[in-house]
């Protein structure tokens, strides 16, 4: 039961923060009036699909992401020619059904040859019907149906690309945006059920142990108070602990720890740290806590976006710059075996931990790598300064690849982390 509720906590912690990205992409293109075809979480094949209005909701195999169609962005509508011949289904003055093939089996509609058809901007259709020339107009939500696909047409005042600059770069930026919004919300929330540390402690506690360090082996827990070490009372005196540990290397030391209230003695011999050339024992610590005010709770948070934003950089640089090897690199399957441990130690953490991913998904998006929001609103600046869009099929061949680039680094880091599985 509880690995069926680890696995539940990880999907649901994926779902969360691709969805309010996603969210926030759907929100301001409706709002621009773009029409939202698709709105969609995972690539790959449908697992669910519902449609409710004129936008299609879809959960697909693929956990990597998701995304938004929007009209416009991409040639999504096969092209009726002149010559060619179709049927429309006419409702009052008004065509809301174009059918393009198995015509024979339409019923109640009007077949006839395409003389001119507008589908964008005059939203007019003329045919030939036996020799007898024929206009109709257009509703702006009819439906083309071809291949047992229907495909709501999109006039140009519902495209992505006839929207402004502004209306565009918004709807790009508002996925990242959300995603710092999560994370700043969490970060208050897991400040509120954390608290935060008091001023001047009187006593340090065992806040995490690192497997595979002394203080594993020597039976050290979470929440053991520390009392003394060789003798010496630690209080709230940190930093001295940690003087006392780096100077005692390879030398056993005597701990005196309180759990549960009953004093218990153990012995841990700290081990060389080759990097920092003094001892370690593998502990982090935590102090007594108390509850945050309103204000303290916004300060915490903004802290805590402004500490881990720095971190992400920081990790983004080296991958840029190559100063990284494949183990340094997470996909999916790495993401989810943390975000599992994670969930393991409590809400709490957990909270923590969606805040941190949450603020991640948001920087990586706005890199500007091709196929990455980033990329996108380089483009829309581009043509904000030169005055005119850059060509559709240019940009759309530039995205492709950088997608492409994407999928075949996540194959390369979740082969990777499957393999690391396997051999443990």
């Amino acid at each position: 039961m509880e690995m069926v509720q680890t696995v539940l906590l990880v999907v649901l912690v994926f779902f969360v923060i691709v969805s309010i990205h996603e969210w926030g992409h759907f929100f301001f293109a409706k709002r621009a009036g773009i029409l939202v075809r698709e709105f969609a979480i995972g690539f790959g094949p449908k697992l669910f699909s519902v449609k409710k209005g004129e936008t299609r909701y879809t959960l697909r195999l693929i956990p990597a992401g998701g995304f938004v169609r929007m009209a416009g962005e991409d040639p999504e509508i096969v092209e009726v020619q002149p010559g060619q011949t179709i049927a429309v289904r006419v409702e009052g003055d008004q065509v809301t059904r174009i059918y393009l093939d198995r015509l024979d089996e339409r019923t109640n509609v009007v077949r006839g040859e395409v003389v001119t058809i507008d589908l964008e901007k005059d939203l007019k259709v003329t045919l030939d019907v036996e020799g007898e020339t024929e206009s109709y107009k257009v509703h702006p939500q009819a439906f083309m149906i071809s291949k047992g696909r229907d495909t709501q047409i999109a006039p140009l005042d519902r495209q992505f690309g006839s929207k402004t600059v502004g209306q565009r770069a918004l709807a790009i930026f508002a996925g990242p945006f959300m995603n710092f919004v999560l994370a700043f919300v969490l970060f208050m929330i897991y400040i509120q059920m954390s608290g935060i540390p008091v001023e001047n402690p009187d006593k340090v506690m065992i806040g995490q142990i690192v497997e595979g360090r002394p203080a594993a082996s020597a039976n050290l827990q979470v929440g053991d108070e520390i009392q003394t070490i060789n003798g010496v009372a630690i209080g709230g005196n940190y930093q001295e602990m940690i003087r006392m540990i780096g100077e005692s290397a390879d030398k056993p030391m005597q701990w005196t720890v309180i759990r549960e209230g009953q004093p218990v003695e153990l012995e841990i011999t700290p081990m060389m740290d080759p990097d920092a050339g003094e001892g370690k024992v593998g502990i982090a610590p935590s102090f007594p806590m108390r509850s945050a005010s309103a204000i303290e709770t916004v300060k915490y948070a903004g802290n805590a976006m402004v500490n881990m934003t720095e971190v992400i950089l920081e990790g983004l640089k080296k991958l840029v710059l190559g100063d990284f090897v494949l183990d340094d690199l997470g996909g999916p399957v790495r993401t989810a075996e943390v975000t599992g441990q994670i969930a393991q130690q409590g809400i709490t953490q957990l909270i923590s931990w969606t805040a941190i991913l949450s603020l991640y998904l948001g920087i990586f998006n706005l890199l500007p790598f091709p196929a990455l929001d980033g990329s996108r609103l380089i483009f829309i600046g581009f043509e904000a300064i030169r005055g005119r869009p850059v060509d559709p099929n240019r940009e759309s061949m530039v995205h492709f690849i950088g997608f492409a680039m994407l999928m075949l680094l996540m194959l390369a880091v979740t082969y990777n982390d499957i393999l690391r599985l396997v051999r443990g």
